[in-house]
């Protein structure tokens, strides 16, 4: 089985074949730009020799009950959203990538993982699409659901290849490609804090909240807090950017120590108005956009106990600077996250779709240098959906766009308050 990978970048001309599972295996991190963990990927090929085409990535879901809709649903996103680039899958590759639960064996996960890959091999068959090769990856160990010969595919499987001696690596390094480690790891950096330093993070918010909120609800009110969060937010950013230096490792710590309770409260709940998260999505290029992100992952974290579903903002905004930036793997994890949080999170909704289906961000960009540079007065914006289909028609499409309101951040009132949306009369516009 030859599959030819062709890589972007500096080493467009080259052109790597890969022969059989091993290398299949071995390639998913530099596919992916890190390792994944209890995921599902899809990737779709293309013509005669296989080429690589859109993939896709989900956690595995935890109840098998949930399999047969999931495994339908990624099988016609793949091949639906291929489609949408003009070119219809001619096969697909599964792996699934999961270690052993606890008294569990590599061999047992993937036995026990048997099911959802023959949900997902007869999900893609119902649209035409053969899968070409299912592989299981656990435990430093990989396995295929399609080989039967055991001279090549064993029942205790194959250990994969030591990181970074593949063919694939080599290719990926010569082309300036980066695995940013795990998906557990890169989703750490974005988690809520657990440590004692947050403790009073919940009363914080609490207290921002209360004073906050009724203001916000006013349509005078909110346009007071909505400068008010950016100013403070780009006063953050000019603190982080004038930090000094530190180990990579210490980054995170030495943000999170740069910014105050009181600060990451006041932002995270401005943050919760859509035209003010907008505003600050306009931060997405040039000297803004590593500060921005820094403050965006910084204020994720700060998003603790039950506050935790308002980080759906600061990761969406994470996930833009990421994908405008160029890091469509941090992009996807970041938006991936907070549609954990907030399942109905319409920008994050449209932006992952959007980054999945290789979109450029461009076009988003422009529109948003385009609202920041004309902005004056009433705002008459575009909902998210109008503004990606115009970017790019195929992008908002199969997206229903919510309408929401501001989500209050009192430890009282964390229901989600819905109001509608007075369009082009001046009526509050928040949430989504």
């Amino acid at each position: 089985m030859n599959k030819r990978h062709e890589p972007t970048g500096p080493a467009d001309e080259q052109q790597i074949t890969l022969r059989g599972p091993a290398e299949l295996a071995d390639a998913l991190p530099y596919l992916m730009g890190f390792y994944p963990n209890d995921s599902v990927v899809m990737v779709a090929l293309h013509g005669g020799r296989g080429r690589f085409g859109g993939r896709l990535r989900l956690g595995i879901p935890r109840s098998e009950q949930e399999w047969p809709h999931v495994a339908e649903q990624l099988a016609e996103c793949l091949v639906k959203g291929s489609e949408r680039r003009g070119e219809h899958p001619d096969a697909i590759v599964i792996f699934l990538c999961q270690d052993p639960g606890e008294g569990e064996t590599p061999g047992q996960a993937m036995e026990r993982l048997r099911p959802l890959a023959q949900r997902l091999r007869t999900a893609c068959g119902a649209l035409d699409v053969p899968v070409l090769e299912a592989l299981c990856i656990s435990a430093g160990r990989y396995w295929s659901y399609c080989c039967p010969d055991a001279r090549c595919c064993p029942t205790d499987g194959n250990v994969l290849s030591m990181p970074g001696t593949s063919v694939m690596a080599a290719a990926a390094t010569y082309a300036g490609i980066q695995v940013r480690g795990s998906l557990r790891e890169m989703e750490a950096r974005l988690a809520p804090l657990k440590t004692q330093a947050v403790a009073e993070q919940p009363q914080a918010l609490d207290s921002a909240g209360a004073a906050l909120v009724p203001r916000i609800l006013d349509e005078e009110g909110r346009k007071e807090v909505a400068r008010e969060t950016l100013a403070l937010a780009r006063v953050m950013m000019k603190r982080l950017r004038e930090a000094p230096a530190t180990a990579p490792s210490a980054a995170d710590s030495q943000d999170d120590s740069l910014i105050s309770h009181d600060e990451a409260a006041a932002v995270i709940l401005g943050l919760q108005d859509r035209d003010t998260r907008d505003k600050a999505a306009e931060w997405m290029e040039g000297a803004e956009a590593e500060s921005a992100l820094r403050l965006w992952r910084a204020l994720s974290r700060r998003c603790v106990g039950p506050y935790e579903e308002h980080a759906a903002a600061p990761l969406t905004l994470a996930g833009w600077v990421s994908w405008s930036t160029g890091d469509e793997p941090g992009a996807r994890v970041a938006l991936g996250l907070a549609l954990r949080v907030d399942p109905d999170y319409t920008f994050a909704q449209l932006l992952h779709q959007a980054c999945n289906q290789g979109l450029d961000p461009e076009a988003l960009r422009r529109c948003l240098r385009s609202e920041g540079s004309g902005h004056t007065g009433k705002d008459h914006r575009p909902e998210h959906g109008a503004r990606l289909r115009a970017a790019r028609p195929s992008a908002g499409r199969g997206k229903r766009t919510q309408s929401g309101s501001v989500r209050p951040g009192t430890a009282i009132a964390r229901r989600r308050a819905r109001e509608p949306r007075a369009h082009g009369r001046g009526g509050n516009r928040g949430g989504r």
